[in-house]
């Protein structure tokens, strides 16, 4: 049986969240619509995939080494509506009260923590295996992003999938290598070069003055990679758009740098952890209790109970047979 992994990418979800629902407030007249969008969220996604591990990763308040890279880097973007920044406090002490493990480390973004988690979920449990019988990968862990990040899809491959929400919260679709690319026009591994070529308006690095989307998958799909279009600018037939490479050519690997997820961040993983907890404990009631979340509180006793049914009634063959992969 594969084991699952969940990682939620907290700040984007609260993003989402916030912005999708109503003002709701608790007893203190505190806005908490985030936070109940957060913690539902995270409650589908145990329901629906019910995974093994589950894990949460942060940003922190500093710059990160991009914007040592790019003195511009993410300049444009608005400051956090302080409504939103209120609550990002409070998601922190709901995670640890349902006993869920959090992740964070000054100077890298949540997305590089996410791709430091995956990489190391899924070299353990490797010990004495050979490199050809793994792959340098857990043979029995798949990983779930739960994210409204795009930058993400760059991380799924065959081991790990994003779970994005649509329509406000109401529903979610899973990606994987196959809808990364109906989506795109281009595989997961070419997402960084995409961005590289046509930039990003929300971090407010360029890419190649000129290039858009259209232009990017059409160069991405003859020629693969970004370092292959260079080393191919004689074979570009069209004069203007050669001329428009080369003069953006130190903007398209300063993009690149800029787009690419870490994989080495300060973190790490210790997957027994991660082992999910009963969210049925007195510390998680008390903290659901206190943000007004009545409705919440009654959604987990349920899941609680349908567990236990569940494990009443499943054979071992049919405890093998739940798969989102």
């Amino acid at each position: 049986m594969t084991d699952k992994l969940i990682l939620i990418d907290s700040y984007a979800i609260l993003h989402r969240a916030y912005h999708a629902l109503p003002p709701l407030t608790n007893r203190s007249g505190e806005l908490t619509n985030a936070v109940y969008g957060y913690c539902s969220i995270l409650l589908k996604v145990v329901a629906d995939l019910q995974p093994k591990y589950l894990a949460a990763a942060f940003d922190t308040p500093e710059t990160t080494f991009r914007h040592d890279l790019f003195i511009g880097y993410q300049s444009q973007r608005p400051e956090t509506d302080q409504e939103l920044f209120s609550q990002v406090e409070k998601v922190h002490f709901l995670v640890k009260a349902l006993g869920i493990p959090s992740y964070e480390a000054p100077g890298f973004e949540a997305d590089d923590i996410i791709g430091t988690l995956v990489k190391q979920a899924l070299r353990q449990g490797n010990e004495g295996k050979s490199d050809r019988e793994t792959k340098n990968q857990n043979l029995n862990l798949e990983v779930v992003i739960v994210t409204g990040d795009k930058d993400l899809f760059q991380l799924v491959n065959e081991k790990v999938k994003l779970f994005m929400p649509v329509k406000g919260l109401s529903e979610a679709q899973i990606f994987g290598e196959k809808e990364v690319f109906e989506k795109m026009g281009i595989k997961p591994e070419q997402i960084v070069d995409y961005k590289a070529l046509v930039g990003d308006p929300s971090d407010n690095y360029p890419g190649v003055p000129g290039i858009g989307p259209k232009g990017a998958i059409d160069l991405l799909q003859k020629f693969k990679t970004l370092a292959n279009i260079y080393h191919s600018l004689p074979a570009i037939s069209s004069p203007v758009l050669a001329k428009k490479l080369a003069d953006g050519k130190e903007s398209a690997f300063l993009s690149q740098k800029l787009a690419t997820v870490v994989t080495e961040a300060p973190v790490d993983l210790k997957l027994e952890e991660a082992v999910l907890k009963d969210f049925n404990r007195p510390e998680a009631i008390e903290c659901l209790r206190e943000l007004g979340f009545k409705s919440l509180i009654s959604r987990i006793a349920g899941r609680e109970e349908k567990k236990k049914e569940r494990k009443k009634k499943k054979t071992p063959e049919e405890s093998g047979q739940e798969r989102l992969f």
